[in-house]
């Protein structure tokens, strides 16, 4: 049996305290240049998205279909909009992205990003948000084509949808890396994060809007997921803002909520963080 080591990283003092956004800027590109390396990887995953957006396309215009067109306030140029957009935000969002932080943490090498000048979370925020901006030009532009030329897509018809579209997609990318944090910073405490990872991926998905638009669900509990959970702010807000199934005040109001998650997720990251330096157990090599 591996030996348990108790460590304790301390704290620099103030030059931990904040993160310029010099060094902010640098760790982006950093994670974007990373990223653009797995060419193989990115080529594979654009398959594999094309690929299921055709089976779930033709599943929810089968249901508009029988619906009479129309179903839960999307038509069927909405849903494909729904679908494709989807398909392209997986990996742009990250809602299945790395383990690399809870990896680091079983085994042992998060000490040394604890030693580094620049805090955890706003490191790891910034390449995150570096590999979200690789993956947009993509793995999201390029299901988007494919839907755009395959099938009757919806595009948005007000121009304020475009901007508010993209701050929210922004969001989305920020509250989902607070959770994925989150979820590997719980193996501080369990050494071994792989648990909450495979149920935060079914939690994500099914309560994200992935596999099927929330709206599907009675209002009570798709509002009760809205303001209760951060889930519907990673895909189900995005997609319905893009495809114009919330407009106007409604669509400000859910990505107004959406920030507020966002905000709320990467605090309690850095919460979660600060507690989990206390005491650092080191298992094995």
């Amino acid at each position: 049996m591996l030996p348990s080591i108790t460590a304790t990283a301390a704290r620099r003092p103030a030059d931990r305290s904040h993160i310029h956004l010099q060094t902010f800027v640098v760790l982006a590109k950093t994670g974007f240049r990373r990223y653009s390396t797995y060419r193989q990887a990115t080529l594979a995953g654009i398959f594999t998205n094309t690929v299921f957006g055709f089976l779930r396309c033709y599943v929810m215009l089968a249901v508009a279909s029988s619906a009479g067109g129309t179903v839960a306030g999307y038509g069927g140029a909405q849903l494909v909009s729904y679908v494709w957009v989807g398909q392209g935000m997986i990996a742009t969002i990250g809602i299945w992205g790395d383990t690399e932080l809870g990896s680091r943490i079983r085994t042992g090498a998060i000490v040394s990003d604890l030693l580094r000048p620049v805090p955890p979370v706003p490191a790891y925020l910034a390449a995150d948000l570096g590999r979200a901006a690789f993956s947009l030009l993509t793995r999201f532009a390029a299901p988007v084509a494919v839907g755009a030329i395959a099938f009757d897509f919806y595009l948005p018809r007000r121009v304020a949808t475009y901007p508010l579209g993209a701050l929210s997609i922004v969001l989305a990318v920020i509250a989902c890396f607070g959770c994925r944090y989150v979820v590997n910073a719980a193996a501080y405490w369990l050494l071994d994060g792989r648990g909450p990872q495979a149920a935060w991926s079914l939690a994500c998905s099914v309560l994200g809007g992935l596999y099927f638009p929330l709206r599907f669900l009675p209002d009570w509990l798709a509002t009760t997921l809205w303001i209760a959970t951060p889930f519907p702010s990673l895909l189900q807000t995005p997609l319905d803002v893009i495809s114009e199934r919330s407009t106007g005040a409604n669509a400000v109001g859910l990505v107004a909520l959406q920030a507020v998650w966002a905000v709320a997720m990467v605090a309690l990251a850095a919460a979660v963080q600060r507690r989990g330096e206390h005491r650092l157990v080191v298992q094995g090599g």
